[in-house]
């Protein structure tokens, strides 16, 4: 793990469907606090947030890793708003613009993945990297995606939407509608946190270890990493969020998709799919790189 420390004490967000992970510090050997939060109302966790830094000194920028979609235009009146999205009551609620006048520094914000790409490319797995394209995928209570390309994230008229890909069905999966409210079936639709235990009743490590869901899950993650690796061509994959910490599901992964990609690619798609480097701080510390590149005006 690379230590390079941010030349400030600043603080960060990694705000998800169900909790708000909230820290202070320069770098991933100096959170120097951290809190959690549960995703409630956009009123109260603003609130809550404002309480949480106001206990905790001062700091020179805020970055926010945030769920989305995000308007991330820096010239849009709307820059720093979640916009439509499945989370009741956070439409278009105006999250970075509220923090920065309620806190009074410089605050930058990207989606959740992106945030969590830039963690693992300062810190983590692409760390020290030059050259280097990385994907970080969360598969969790939603499926997201994002993409640092030489330390900076992937943007275009809007932000990557990973998780609303569309994928083949599993041959034993054609019932299922899927749980997305806009795509129904979207890679987000069949293989997040809900749609695993509206389809099976209960979350995939609590399954027995023979159940189908495993392969079934496994195999539409398969799909997704190399429909990636064909893309990008990206050096590393990592697949995290709740859904990947099940026993052996990242193995499952890199063997259907070593079967897909059919001995085409240059190098295999097993040997690029990887768990984050820094476990559940990967958003947290990619808010803090975020912070320094809102001081820095980027």
């Amino acid at each position: 793990m690379n230590n390079y420390r941010i030349n400030a004490r600043v603080g960060g967000i990694e705000a998800g469907g169900t909790k708000i992970v909230m820290g202070v510090g320069t770098g991933p050997n100096d959170i120097e606090a951290r809190m959690v939060i549960p995703t409630s109302s956009p009123e109260t966790v603003l609130q809550n947030i404002m309480d949480w830094f106001a206990d905790q000194g001062p700091i020179s920028a805020l970055g926010i890793s945030s769920f989305g979609p995000l308007d991330l235009d820096p010239a849009s009146e709307t820059w720093g708003h979640i916009n439509k999205t499945t989370k009741p009551g956070w439409s278009n609620f105006n999250f970075a613009p509220a923090l920065r006048a309620a806190l009074g520094v410089p605050v930058g914000i990207d989606t959740d993945v992106n945030g969590a790409a830039l963690g693992e490319a300062r810190w983590g797995r692409a760390a020290g990297a030059d050259n280097h394209t990385s994907v970080y995928v969360t598969i969790g209570t939603g499926v997201g995606g994002g993409t640092v390309i030489n330390g900076v994230p992937m943007h275009g008229k809007g932000h990557p939407e990973m998780g609303h890909m569309r994928l083949p069905r599993h041959p034993a999966d054609t019932r299922f509608a899927g749980v997305c409210p806009f795509h129904a079936d979207c890679c987000e639709g069949l293989v997040s946190g809900p749609a695993i235990l509206k389809r099976f009743g209960a979350t995939l490590s609590d399954l027995p270890d023979t159940h189908p869901a495993h392969e079934m899950i496994a195999w539409y993650l398969a799909q997704l990493a190399v429909t990636l690796q064909s893309v990008l061509a990206p050096d590393e994959i990592i697949l995290g969020g709740g859904v990947m910490k099940t026993p052996g599901l990242i193995e499952r992964v890199r063997k259907v998709a070593d079967m897909l990609a059919g001995d085409y690619f240059a190098v295999s798609p097993s040997s690029i799919i990887m768990a984050p480097a820094l476990g559940d701080n990967s958003g947290l510390l990619g808010a803090f790189v975020l912070a320094e590149r809102a001081m820095e005006g980027a």
